[in-house]
């Protein structure tokens, strides 16, 4: 095995158990919410019983808020995708990173779930770190994924500064030698299924589009 494979498996090693860290988290708050749901109950129960209306409005307003960083704002019609894209969607809104996402997946697909998730992983972990680097009202990501054409199609697009610049014929990073890893990942699973991916940079904008036969 070359230095090269060993740097790829240790890379997606690290990658499967952030995704997992991030995926638990989601599911420890959904947990910790249920737990406390009879309390809340109890809570909001107190005020209408004493009708202060007011109070219970504002009570109501701040579950709500909570729930909103817990719940699965996705469904794909995959498991394993669910689990990766509302947890990176979980912790990019606790970033203040708007998010618009469109995800259907079929049931039946040429790729594994896991090199899928390590796609999908990596691209959604560009898009929020480009979009960290940016001030809280510029940040925005859309993702759409659905069947086209006998072709699972992907497109992430995140906000992002000036117009990124190419060398080489691939766009320059400023994440150094891991970014490199990654995106080379994502090219090999991507190649590894006949598939096609392409990048493009505008200002204020850049897209990743992903084309994998079915």
């Amino acid at each position: 095995m070359t230095r090269k494979d060993k740097k790829i498996i240790e890379y997606q090693r690290a990658l499967v158990e952030q995704h997992f860290r991030e995926v638990e988290n989601m599911y420890k708050k959904m947990r910790e919410w249920r737990h406390d749901y009879h309390n809340h109950m109890q809570a909001l129960s107190a005020h209408l019983e004493c009708e202060n209306i007011e109070a219970a409005k504002v009570f109501l307003q701040e579950i709500n808020e909570n729930l909103v960083t817990v719940d699965t704002v996705i469904k794909t019609g995959n498991t394993m995708v669910d689990a990766i894209l509302n947890s990176k969607i979980s912790l990019m809104k606790s970033k203040d990173i708007a998010i618009n996402a469109t995800a259907r997946v079929p049931e039946k697909l040429k790729i594994t779930d896991v090199d899928l998730c390590i796609v999908i992983g990596n691209l959604l972990d560009n898009a929020m770190e480009a979009c960290e680097r940016l001030e809280k009202d510029d940040r925005f990501t859309r993702i759409y994924i659905s069947a086209k054409n006998n072709h699972l199609y992907m497109s992430f697009t995140n906000s992002s500064g000036k117009k990124a610049e190419k060398i080489g014929g691939l766009f320059a990073s400023s994440k150094g030698r891991d970014h490199g890893i990654g995106l080379s990942r994502v090219d090999g699973i991507v190649k590894k299924y006949g598939g096609y991916v392409t990048r493009a940079s505008e200002d204020g904008g850049f897209t990743t589009e992903v084309i994998l036969p079915l």
